[in-house]
């Protein structure tokens, strides 16, 4: 059973290029035409290639669970991380992804019975604390001109996912991946729809190959590549599994911050992200010594 861990790989992979393609587009077209345009790019895709609606039954006490994870993610994640990536680099983005699997094992210590302990909470803490000295050791610079307010919106835009993982997790077991992937881009494509008529939102005024290149790469590849993958993988392995994976995030996002944006760490932002990956080694231990 190998193909949901090669999925949710690859999710990882998207993922944490997101954060490089985001901030390419952000250059030039405003945050929120940007999320638009992926949403209704995945939809369109889904749409053509894939036709998720034939011979489908939709029940309608699971209407508040969909609507529930619409609202986590895409709606709140989305606007979350485009506040995040105006102010912070992609690769600090990347690192706060990390405190993803300890959020996640808040709600499915409440709602799924999963186990909670103290190594658990220990890991939280310092995986937070963490983040919190990537914050305050960062300095303001072009890629990160507010990088503690935004490393806090991305923070934010990970309690935003938690929500989505675990309600998801709850309706794998009716739907296929693929109608949740679409049921996101649709529900995507109508919650930003409006928000481009705000007055704070600057519409398109000429055409830049390289950022509209990337917003159509978010919207194949990671709007429809990335959650099509960890959908079918969350669906098939467990969701402490599943969210483990989502570690090689922020190792993916460094990588490809530093060689392809440019971005630079400080040593005490260095320091933080040891931190960072001690509270995760340290949660982390207890299911597998249990495993033993």
């Amino acid at each position: 059973m190998i193909l949901p861990y090669l999925s949710i790989l690859a999710a990882t992979i998207l993922w944490a290029s997101s954060f490089i393609a985001l901030k390419t587009a952000f250059t030039v077209y405003d945050p929120m035409v940007v999320i638009f345009g992926r949403m209704i790019i995945a939809l369109i895709f889904i749409l053509l290639f894939f036709k998720p609606l034939r011979n489908f039954r939709f029940r309608k006490k699971d209407v508040k669970f969909f609507l529930f994870l619409g609202f986590c993610e895409p709606c709140l994640y989305f606007v979350f991380e485009a506040i995040a990536l105006q102010n912070t680099s992609a690769s600090q983005a990347g690192m706060v992804t990390a405190t993803l699997p300890l959020i996640v094992a808040i709600p499915a210590w409440l709602f799924l019975k999963e186990e909670m302990n103290a190594r658990k909470i220990i890991g939280f803490a310092l995986a937070v604390a963490g983040v919190v000295l990537l914050s305050i050791g960062s300095d303001v610079t072009e890629n990160a001109p507010n990088p503690l307010f935004g490393n806090f919106m991305e923070f934010m835009a990970m309690v935003a996912a938690s929500g989505y993982i675990i309600t998801m997790r709850h309706l794998s077991t009716n739907y296929s991946s693929l109608f949740v992937t679409f049921f996101q881009a649709f529900i995507g494509s109508v919650f930003f729809l409006p928000l481009l008529a705000l007055p704070t939102t600057t519409l398109p005024t000429s055409f830049e190959l390289t950022p509209v290149l990337a917003v159509i790469y978010l919207g194949i590849f990671v709007t429809f590549g990335a959650y099509g993958s960890y959908n079918y993988a969350i669906s098939k392995i467990p969701a402490s599994q599943a969210t483990a994976f989502i570690n090689l995030i922020p190792v993916f996002t460094l990588i490809m911050g530093v060689l392809i944006l440019g971005d630079q760490l400080t040593l005490m932002q260095g320091v933080a992200v040891v931190i960072v990956f001690l509270g995760i080694y340290v949660s982390q231990m207890k299911s597998k010594s249990k495993q033993l």
